[in-house]
């Protein structure tokens, strides 16, 4: 997947914007993630947390979700900052692959420096999608 220079700085900055509006008081991780449709829109989360700990929502489906209800259904990369450039959980990988298998996924530390690139394919091999469901 080819980013533009622009479209990359873009998706970086908001991914670390969003991470300063994370809701954390209990893990303290703070999480922002911005995703990239296909024409263009950049769509950003940040992680929410929730005293009861199965409320709670990642950053990474946070964007997904508010790209889906605004009616965006591709997506050409995600760019996701944590502390120490950590990657999407098993949960945000799955949701994401229901829209792009091949998602180019950037990852961040809070100084915004790249920590690792990745296809979603190569962090969820193997992944179950619609076609298992025909």
């Amino acid at each position: 997947m080819i980013l533009s220079p622009d479209a990359r700085v873009r998706l970086i900055q908001l991914a670390l914007a969003m991470r300063e509006r994370a809701y954390c008081p209990y893990s303290g991780y703070r999480v922002g993630a911005a995703l990239l449709a296909e024409d263009g829109t950049a769509y950003g989360g940040c992680n929410v947390e929730n005293a009861s700990y199965g409320g709670t929502i990642c950053a990474e489906r946070t964007a997904l979700v508010k790209a889906i209800s605004e009616g965006a259904r591709r997506f050409s990369a995600l760019a996701v900052a944590t502390a120490n450039g950590g990657t999407p959980c098993g949960i945000c990988r799955q949701c994401l692959y229901e829209f792009a298998p091949d998602l180019h996924i950037i990852l961040v530390d809070a100084a915004g420096n790249v920590r690792a690139e990745h296809c979603l394919r190569d962090l969820l091999p193997h992944g179950f999608g619609a076609t298992y469901l025909e």
